[in-house]
This record gives C-alpha cells, structure tokens and sequence, in this order.
C-alpha cells in the first residue's frame, strides 16, 4: 500500500472553493446566472409549466373572490339582517374554496412532475460528465465531495422547484390581485396597508445579505464533510491499524462543528424573517382596524364589511412578501448546490480525439517510445523516453515513487497526452488513434483490484459484456478462479459488494484477472498484482498472469523485483528519466542503480547476498 493511501485519511485538506478550476465556456459566475442554467433544464417542461401558471392564476384569484364573498356578505346580510340571497352566496362561497384546493392539488402534481424531470436530467448530465473528465481530476478531489455534488446538492435543487417555484409564482399574481382590488375598494385603507413596505424591503435585504454566504459555506462544509466520511470509511482498516480512531474523531467533530455553525446562522438569521413579518402582519391589522374603524363611524366611505375584506387582504398582501422572503432564503441554498453542480458540469473534459484520429480494428501491441517528454501542470515528470515494446514483449519499470512509472502507463493508455516525441502503436502515432478503440485493446490489472457491487459472474462479464456464461466459467477457470467460485454457496451468483466482502483479497486479484482474460486484450498493464498476497495465492496469480501474458504486450509497473526476473526489458527510471535498460541478467552485471535496488530488496527478504 502507498503512502499517500496510508496518508490520505489523517492528512485531509480542504480544496478552498476558488481554487476549482476555472476552466469551460459556461462557469456559473453568479445567482441570475445560475438561475439561468437552471431554466435552461425547466425550459424542457413549457407546456406542464404553462398548466401551472394557469392553475396559480386560478387558485390565486379564487383566493382574492373568498374574503370578498365573506365581506359582501356581512355587508347585505349580516348587518341588514336580510336574509334572501344569502344561501347562494354561501353555496358561491362553498364552490370557491372547493375549485381552489383542486386548482392547489393540480399545481402541486404538475410541478412536482416538473422538478422530478429536472433533477432527473440535472443529474444524468452530471453523472455524464464525471465520465468525461479526465483522470487527473479524480486524483485530486474527494470522492465523498464529488458525490455530494449529485445527491445533497441536486436534492437541495429539487426541494425548492417543488416548493418555490409556485410559492414565487402565486406570490407575484396575489400580491398584484391584492393590491389592485384593494385600491379599487378604498385607495386610503390600500395606503394605510402599504406602511409596512418600507419596512419588509430593508428588513429582508439586511438579512437576505447575510444568508446568502452562509448557504454556500453551509453546500461546502457538507461536501466537505461528506468527503471526509467516505474517505475515513474507505480506509477504516488503515485507521484502526494505525490506531487513529482519535485523531479521525476529532478532525471530524472540527469539520461537524463547522457545518453545525454555518448551518446554526444561516438558519437562525433566515428564520427572523418570518418573525418580523408576523410581526408586521400584527401590526397591519391593527392599523386597519383602527383607521377602518373610524372612517366607518364618522364617514360612509368604508363599511365593516370592507374592513373585514382589508383585514383579510392586509394577510394576503404581507403574505406573499413573507413567502417571497423564506423562497428567497431557500432559492439562496438551491442556488449555492446548483452552481457547485455546474462547477462541475463546466470543469474541460478529457480532450477530444484529434479529428483525424481513426479506429484501429485489431493491434499487434508494437509500441515504440521516441524522445518523450509530458509536463503535469508546468511541473516536468518524463524527460526525453526512448524504448520499444514488440509484439508480445513483458516490459517492466522499476524506480522509486515519483519516477515515472505510471506516468508512461498513462501515457500508453492516452488518460494523459505528451507533450514533445512519439509515441506510436503499430506504426500510427497514438494521439491519432480514437481513445475508445485503443482502450478496447487493453486490460488493466492493477495493485488494488476493484470489484463492482453484483454477481462474480457480472464482474467478471465487465471485460467483455457480450462474453457468454460459458465464455465466463472458462476465463476463470484460466485465471485458476474457478475452483474458489464454484465453493462459495451460490457459486458465480454470489452477490458481491464494493469491497468484495466474503472473499481475500487474493481471490479478488484472480477475478480482476479473469475479467482481463475474458476481454481477450493486445496490451496489459500491471501494477504488481501480487503485492499483499499469500504465497500460495501468489504462485496462483503468477500461473494465471503468464497464462494472460502470453502472446500480448504486457507492461509491468514492479515493486518486488523477484516478479519481473523474466521480462523481455526492464526500465530503470530516475526523476522522469531512463538511467538504466535491459534485462535482469544484464542490470544485474551492470551493477547500477537496478543491482542496488534487487539487493537491498533481497536483504530485506532475510538474503545477504546475490550469491
């Protein structure tokens, strides 16, 4: 196991949130922005949204004629004492509220719809983007916080279109309905409703100022957290190896406590808004009531009916502003979890192939490296590379961490392209070549199998998804698997997780292998695929490895030298450059940096020396 993997866990930094890349055509810079993006997704359901906007408009005006029926009727009947008419303005009134909570179910079920659709889509391009990116990308982010991106973050998106949206839209026409109707009734009440204005408009921008940042700290700092999570939880063996238990405890009651205050005042200042406006409200009635009041005795420009009308709007008019207030705050929280979204959605995704880049229908694995250089971020790492891999060669690197080594793998595999030489396959240089088809020309067997959760039959299937179940047995029984599967109680049906849980880790290296056997590849790369393995296990993988090899162009990233005695070339390098080259017997006689390195290797294996 690596050091960095031995690190990663009690050595987490956090990636500040403006050092993401800035990269791509579209980065959602701001809230109207990201809006945008956001009815760019909506945009897809115009004529559901049209059947909500209708039904807002319905349920918001049903909800205007109800105090207004209510007022009438105190004013005609009540007070006058008269009685004719009045059972069909309650039956008018019975239908009003009736049509009005149909018209709020309908644009409820529709909108719902509508969210569903759009998170739907949100995160389908999300998660298809996270296959475009590059493999560098990966490397240097958190898993934990990547999938925080497609679950809370889309989630948070998702709650508001199911709320705010029709929240804001009958908002608005209420609000107008209101206003206008009221000033029809009486422009003095209207004017006495209207104080409170003033102060809801600064009330709410001194705190929506405020809450703004927090709901984005609050979005990073549970991504943050969720990162941590999944990594602690991925390397609790190294953990509680290394009886950590403490320090990973603490560091994550640090990163908690951060997203308990971020999430304390970016709640609690939310939450004085609605307060404040019950507060308005309060004082509203009683402003309507007293002005009312005395217009209604000394004048004839107002009745009680109108006042009990008022009071009723005075409720519908600062309703809609505090409703409006809390979607905002909400919008706020949805709007901090889309653009991290769109961060993601606008990072530059592995190149395009070359426009001239061709299909290669089958390979012989003829590579040949020329003077090749690759640079990671302005940081050399290979330096003038020269060597040949001819059909059917084992080829071997060797080195200390940082050499290179996975670099040229990389480099083969084109997750990264060079930036000076050639490299060619088959006499065709590799970046004129389609990624997809090179990749279908190779296997990757590497240090730390990866199982996926399903059936040993389906994991092994994954090389090659169109491999019959026959096709399957026989490229276990090549990687000398098939004799643990068929002891297990359900055989290749056994149920497997992430972590291929109920089997070695040997065991797992074997079903790696088969699922290499079974893509029947030209190329293999290996990173010493019998590290951390029994002995007995390991003479296993060895047979089924040289019965994988053989024939095919076979790459080795070595660790214990032992393994790679019989490779055609092994490839010393040093800080990005090839020191020394050739087979074992010749470094051996070279007595270089590869002689050193054998037989300190073989001292530490209990040896003295090479004799």
């Amino acid at each position: 196991m690596s050091n960095s993997e031995l690190k990663a866990p009690f050595q987490y930094k956090k990636i500040p949130i403006n050092q993401e890349s800035t990269k791509g055509q579209k980065r959602a810079k701001n809230m109207a922005e990201t809006l945008i993006r956001i009815w760019s997704y909506l945009a897809k359901e115009k004529g559901k949204l049209s059947l909500v906007i209708l039904m807002v408009a319905i349920s918001s005006g049903l909800s205007l004629l109800g105090p207004y029926l209510v007022g009438t009727a105190i004013d005609k009947f009540i007070v006058t004492r008269e009685i004719s008419g009045f059972g069909y303005l309650l039956i008018s009134l019975l239908f009003v509220y009736l049509f009005h909570s149909l018209s709020l179910f309908l644009q409820s079920f529709w909108m719902i719809r509508i969210a569903q659709n759009t998170v739907f889509d949100m995160r389908k391009d999300l998660f298809n983007q996270f296959h475009r990116l590059p493999i560098a990308y990966f490397d240097k982010r958190q898993h934990g916080n990547l999938m925080s991106r497609l679950t809370n973050d889309i989630d948070n998106v998702n709650n508001v279109l199911n709320s705010s949206v029709i929240q804001v839209f009958s908002s608005i026409l209420t609000l107008v309905g209101t206003v206008v109707v009221m000033l029809l009734l009486s422009p003095i009440l209207t004017l006495v409703t209207m104080i409170i204005i003033p102060l809801m408009y600064f009330a709410t921008r001194w705190i929506t100022k405020r809450t703004g940042p927090l709901y984005k700290m609050q979005q990073n700092d549970l991504g943050d957290i969720n990162g941590y999570i999944e990594e602690v939880l991925s390397g609790q063996h190294v953990v509680q190896t290394y009886s950590q238990e403490k320090r990973v405890i603490k560091q994550f009651e640090q990163k908690n406590n951060r997203l308990k205050q971020t999430g304390f005042w970016a709640q609690n200042i939310a939450g004085f808004i609605p307060k404040f406006m019950n507060t308005l409200n309060f004082l509203s009635f009683g402003l309507i009531a007293l002005v009312g009041g005395i217009l209604s005795i000394n004048t004839s420009l107002v009745t009680v009916g109108m006042i009990v009308i008022f009071i009723e709007y005075s409720r519908q008019f600062t309703r809609p502003l505090n409703e409006l207030s809390n979607q905002f705050n909400l919008l706020l929280s949805a709007v901090a979890g889309a653009e991290r979204v769109f961060n993601i959605m606008d990072e530059t995704p592995e190149e395009n192939d070359e426009q001239d880049a061709a299909e290669i229908a089958s390979t012989t694995g003829h590579i040949i490296f020329d003077n090749v250089s690759f640079a990671y971020e302005a940081a050399p790492i290979l330096k003038n590379i020269s060597f040949e891999a001819k059909p059917g060669e084992t080829i071997a690197f060797v080195g200390h961490t940082g050499a290179g080594k996975t670099t040229i793998v990389n480099l083969i595999s084109r997750f990264y392209n060079y930036d000076d030489g050639s490299i060619t396959l088959d006499g065709n240089e590799l970046n004129k070549i389609k990624r997809s088809s090179l990749r279908k020309h190779m296997a990757f067997v590497l240090q730390e199998s990866f199982l996926f959760q399903g059936t040993i039959r389906d994991n092994i299937r994954y090389g090659r998804l169109d491999a019959t179940d026959s096709e399957v047995e026989q490229a276990a029984m090549d990687a000398n698997a098939h004799e643990f599967i068929k002891q297990l109680p359900n055989g290749y049906e056994t149920i497997l997780d992430q972590e291929g849980s109920g089997i070695s880790q040997g065991q797992k290296q074997l079903l790696t292998i088969a699922r290499a056997l079974i893509a029947e590849p030209s190329i293999l790369i290996f990173d010493e695929a019998t590290s951390n393995i029994d002995t007995i296990t390991e003479i296993k993988i060895q047979d089924a490895l040289q019965r994988l090899m053989y024939g095919r162009t076979s790459f080795v990233i070595a660790h214990r030298l032992n393994t790679i005695q019989d490779a055609d070339q092994i490839i010393m390098l040093e800080h990005g450059e090839i020191v020394e080259k050739g087979n074992h017997e010749i470094l051996i006689e070279q007595k270089g940096q590869y002689y050193q390195l054998y037989k300190g290797q073989l001292v530490n294996e209990g040896n003295e020396s090479l004799e």
